[in-house]
Order: structure tokens, then C-alpha cells, then sequence
């Protein structure tokens, strides 16, 4: 009963227009009929708690009953959520400054909780840097980020008054990440990061998948919902080990911006960030499902940041699972008591 109540919430305003153009999208793919897709999105939902965009980018309308049932989905994903992450401990992940502090030792770079700098340490942080960025305490798809130049600023104590505004919501500054100059040659415009999503059980951490991502038509950011693209990585060899997309599902064997050839690329520090994910994993026990964002510089792998709202979608598009067989059963075998 879960799953029909969600999705008929959905079924409103705007997402009433998305899930019609999902209908309208699959019979275009295959020329299914709209009326059939609508009651299929229906029976999925009820069945496999599948949302009516994991009907389109899974690719529901070319399986059968068993290879869809293998599938992570919305309300599936959501339910794992509620049973691993203590929703007490949230705000550790979901608030900047607090997971600044709290994971400082796998940051590898300097960074300032702007509610706590006064203009006296503001000088010292901003001695010798060119350029710095200026982040929300709470966001997400790199929403809200500034890249600040200090030759932008007639003085250091405008640059300080304007940090510090309340009107631009900002929570933390950064010095730049000096990325692997391997990522660079993948995309020089924006930090590259890898997303390792960890699952802890009976005290292990595991790795359950890992996918980079890098950014796209110049945009200093790597997020999928401003046009960044993903990557599946073999975590034995750290290639990339399978297509691009990008949010709107389209798909590439290149990267978009620089035309860098995607399969086999050779990926800097893999095993060394997944290890990292994997320690950070243990830091708050309360919370045992993450997706980490890593970042890779010259000497090695650093943390992001982490979400505790793993996607569940990275590691189960049409063109990644070509047995169609997707992570449920992993999960399940994992985590006892899980259905």
C-alpha cells in the first residue's frame, strides 16, 4: 500500500507532466502502447516500489517479471535508508560544517566553517590563493556553490563582507582541490570525482559500487543534474568499465567536452579511494549507508563529502546491466531482515 500512496502523491502538477512524458518516451523507444505503460507503471509500482522514472532509465518495459524484481528501486532504496541511517545523525552528512569537522582527517585541504572566521583568520586563509570556493551549509547538485577570485574583490575585507552576507547562504569556504593531472586530461573544467557508495554490516564496511564522474561543456561541476556525465569503474583494474550518461540518459563512448575516449581509461587511486570510503564508513556507526563523493589529487584520494542518500540508480542502467539483473538480491544478501 506503500508504494500505490507514493506514487499517486506524485501524480500532481508538475509530475503529472513528467509522468506523462515518460509514457510518451517509451512508446518512442520501443512503441509501446501508452495506454499498456501506464497500468505497467501502476503494477510496478505496487510490486517492485518502482517510481515511474525507474520504469524508463531501468528500462522496465524490456524485462520480464523476475529481472525487473532484481532491481533497486525508489521505494526499495528508501526503505534500506530507513533501516541503516539513523535519522538522529543526518545532519552530520547533510550539513557541511558539521561533516567538515567531523571527517576533517580525509578532507586533505583547508577549509572554514564561515560562522567561526572572523576577519583576522579570513586574511590568514586567503594568504596566497587566487581563487576560492564558497559553499552552502545545506544543498545539493552543487546548488548554491560560488567560485570566488580574490582579483574579483577591490580588498580582502569586501571579499570578507561578502562571504559572510547572510543574503548568499553560505556556509563553508574551500581552497581549490588540485586534482590528478590523469583527470584533468578527462575534463580540466571541474574536479572529477569518484562515487563510492559503502554499506556497513556487522561492523565491515563494503563497497558495493563505484562510478566517476566527471563534468561537462565547461561547468565547474561534476553533478549529473548540471550536465555532468558517470561512469561505471572496475574497482580490480580502476578502469572505467562501461559507457557514459548524463541525467537525461543520453549516452556516450566519449567524454562530451574534451572527446577523451571513455572504456578503459585508467583512472588514478581507485583501490586507494575505495579504501578510504570504507574507513570514513565506520566514523559515525549510526549511519551505515553512504554514497561518498571522492576527489583524487596529485598524491592521493580525499573526501567530499557523503550522502545518506546513496543513488541507487548509478550501477543499474540498461547499458551497465546487459543481464538485467540488478542490485536487490546484493542488498538483500547483505543486510539481514531486508526485503
Amino acid at each position: 500500500m506503500k508504494q500505490v500512496g507514493y506514487f499517486f502523491r506524485v501524480l500532481s502538477g508538475v509530475r503529472l507532466k513528467k509522468f506523462f512524458n515518460v509514457i510518451n518516451r517509451v512508446h518512442e523507444k520501443c512503441g509501446q502502447n501508452r495506454l499498456y505503460t501506464f497500468f505497467d507503471i501502476l503494477k510496478c509500482a505496487r510490486k517492485y516500489g518502482a517510481g515511474y522514472h525507474d520504469y524508463i532509465i531501468f528500462g522496465f518495459y524490456d524485462m520480464n517479471a523476475e529481472q525487473r524484481d532484481t532491481y533497486m528501486t525508489r521505494m526499495r532504496n528508501k526503505r534500506l535508508i530507513e533501516m541503516l541511517n539513523d535519522p538522529q545523525y543526518s545532519h552530520i552528512f547533510t550539513h557541511k560544517n558539521e561533516f567538515d569537522k567531523r571527517f576533517r582527517k580525509y578532507l586533505h585541504r583547508d577549509v572554514r566553517d564561515i560562522a567561526e572566521i572572523d576577519l583576522e583568520e579570513f586574511k590568514e586563509f586567503i594568504d596566497g590563493k587566487d581563487v576560492i570556493f564558497a559553499k552552502p551549509n545545506v544543498g545539493e547538485s552543487g546548488k548554491g556553490i560560488e567560485r570566488l577570485k580574490t582579483a574579483d574583490f577591490s580588498s580582502v575585507e569586501e571579499m570578507y563582507d561578502y562571504i559572510t552576507d547572510s543574503s548568499h547562504n553560505f556556509g563553508v569556504i574551500e581552497e581549490p582541490i588540485v586534482q590528478h593531472p590523469d583527470l584533468n586530461t578527462l575534463y580540466p573544467c571541474s574536479i572529477n570525482s569518484y562515487r563510492i557508495v559503502t554499506l556497513v554490516c556487522d561492523g565491515v564496511a563494503h563497497c558495493v559500487y563505484a562510478v566517476s564522474k566527471s563534468g561537462n561543456s565547461g561547468k565547474f561541476v561534476d553533478n549529473l543534474d548540471n550536465g555532468g556525465i558517470c561512469c561505471p569503474i572496475d574497482q580490480e583494474t580502476g578502469k572505467i568499465c562501461g559507457c557514459a550518461h548524463t541525467s537525461a540518459l543520453v549516452t556516450s563512448d566519449v567524454q562530451p567536452y574534451t572527446k577523451v575516449p571513455l572504456m578503459g581509461f585508467q583512472l588514478p587511486f581507485v583501490k586507494e579511494a575505495v579504501e578510504m570510503a570504507k574507513q570514513a564508513a565506520l566514523e559515525v556507526p549510526e549511519v551505515k549507508y553512504v554514497g561518498w563523493d571522492v576527489c583524487v589529487m596529485p598524491d592521493g584520494p580525499a573526501i567530499i563529502e557523503g550522502n545518506v542518500y546513496p543513488g541507487y540508480d548509478f550501477w543499474q542502467l540498461p547499458e551497465h546491466t546487459p543481464d538485467k539483473i540488478g542490485l536487490y538480491p546484493y542488498y538483500r544478501k547483505m543486510v539481514p531482515g531486508y526485503k
